[in-house]
């Protein structure tokens, strides 16, 4: 077994969403959050490998581990472009593969934790990283944190077995961290004696920030033009469907608006024939993934920034929502779903507006009034700059979570209290 031999916390991290490489399109909340650990703790990732993927590699300071969990490998496909959940829904081989993914997982984490002796797991995702997690505690004694991001605690209404499985890896854990009010009441849900802490992930304000305005992006959907954004997974949870729905009313006051939703993700097709049916062709664009520089120029060049999120029939929802930050960060006014931990940030009428879920008529108000009332846009531009470099930078959520490993380490009795 390979001891620390540098002095600093020796962590394991395990997510089921990271970057496959640099640039990558998915979500790199993970990923940020260990780069701004990582000089003050030796952290290794283990995530699930993915076709064209290194299956070892150091990023920075950070050691990453990908580990293969079907063959031929270039079948893969339960992880990553849009989640493991609507891919569970979609298609077939996704579910195929479930099982091979649960064994895969667990034997990996009985190998590298029997390799090198890590002073914490942090497990990012109650389920199935969790329910590993309490066996290996059980095992070998390691303390682990867990972090619940919205899906995990928020998918799985009416299958019997999970909320033992959640219960289970909440009971045995130093510490549950979650990214809003909403997930820390759905936690407490799940097992009422869990000592759960409210810390969201953050953005990267060097990154984000209005000065990213796009001259190029803003004459490619014309000069003039109203510019609505929407990014996401092209996932249910993330209400596109609503979005497209409401063009047609404000296209009745602005015929000018123009509508582009980045994302990728198995509602692709559901999308586009919405948009046929509507003969939205010239007014609504789904552009593709975007990623980088790119992104975060069409995070500031955009006029407005909707997030349409809803509830699923499953219950799945938004647990924070960091692209709420982004927009914020960057400038945009942003319009939101009151649904989930999204009311955190997004705070009707001081920081963006809230509408009710699956309404188009709600949003298509909301996008008419930004529109025209500037003093009301420039308000809310205001507040969330300011609420986000004072709340959501990533430097804090840096801080906040090495401080929370620290005290998981030092097991100090009465640090973490039940609500």
């Amino acid at each position: 077994m390979t001891d620390n031999s540098s002095g600093k916390l020796r962590v394991l991290v395990i997510a089921t969403t990271f970057p496959k490489w640099e640039n990558d399109q998915e979500p790199r909340f993970v990923h940020d959050l260990c780069q701004n650990l990582s000089d003050e703790v030796d952290i290794q990732v283990l995530a699930p490998h993915a076709p064209g993927a290194k299956e070892r590699e150091t990023w920075g300071k950070m050691e990453v581990i990908r580990f293969p969990y079907f063959y031929p490998r270039h079948l893969q496909n339960l992880c990553y472009d849009g989640g493991i959940i609507p891919k569970l829904k979609s298609s077939w081989l996704a579910r195929l593969q479930l099982p091979f993914f649960l064994t895969f997982l667990f034997f990996r984490l009985i190998k590298i934790t029997g390799e090198t002796r890590f002073d914490l797991i942090h497990c990012h995702w109650l389920i199935p990283q969790g329910f590993f997690c309490a066996l290996l505690k059980l095992l070998r004694g390691t303390p682990y944190l867990l972090t619940a991001h919205g899906g995990d605690v928020y998918s799985f209404k009416g299958l019997p077995v999970v909320p033992g499985l959640i219960k289970f890896a909440l009971k045995h854990s130093t510490l549950c961290t979650v990214n809003s009010q909403a997930t820390r009441d759905q936690v407490l849900k799940s097992f009422k004696k869990a000592a759960v802490e409210v810390v969201p992930m953050g953005v990267d304000l060097e990154q984000f920030h209005p000065d990213n305005y796009s001259e190029k992006i803003k004459d490619s959907a014309g000069k003039e033009n109203l510019l609505l954004l929407g990014v996401g997974r092209l996932a249910e949870k993330k209400g596109f469907k609503y979005l497209i729905e409401a063009m047609p009313l404000i296209l009745k006051e602005i015929p000018s608006a123009r509508l582009a939703i980045i994302g990728f993700g198995p509602q692709k097709a559901q999308l586009e024939k919405r948009i046929r049916e509507l003969n939205l062709t010239a007014s609504v664009f789904l552009t593709g993934g975007k990623k980088g520089k790119e992104l975060r120029d069409w995070f500031a060049t955009a006029d407005i920034f909707i997030g349409p999120s809803i509830i699923t029939p499953d219950g799945d929802t938004e647990g924070q929502g960091v692209v709420f930050l982004e927009a914020m960060a960057s400038g945009t006014p942003v319009i939101a779903s009151d649904v989930g931990g999204i009311k955190d940030a997004v705070r009707d009428g001081f920081s963006g507006l809230l509408v009710p879920e699956k309404n188009p008529q709600a949003i298509a108000d909301k996008v008419l009034m930004l529109a025209k009332d500037k003093p009301l846009r420039e308000r809310l531009i205001k507040n969330a700059l300011e609420l986000v470099h004072t709340d959501y930078s990533w430097e804090q959520s840096g801080r906040n979570f090495l401080k929370i490993y620290q005290q998981c380490i030092e097991k100090k009795p009465n640090q973490f209290k039940s609500p």
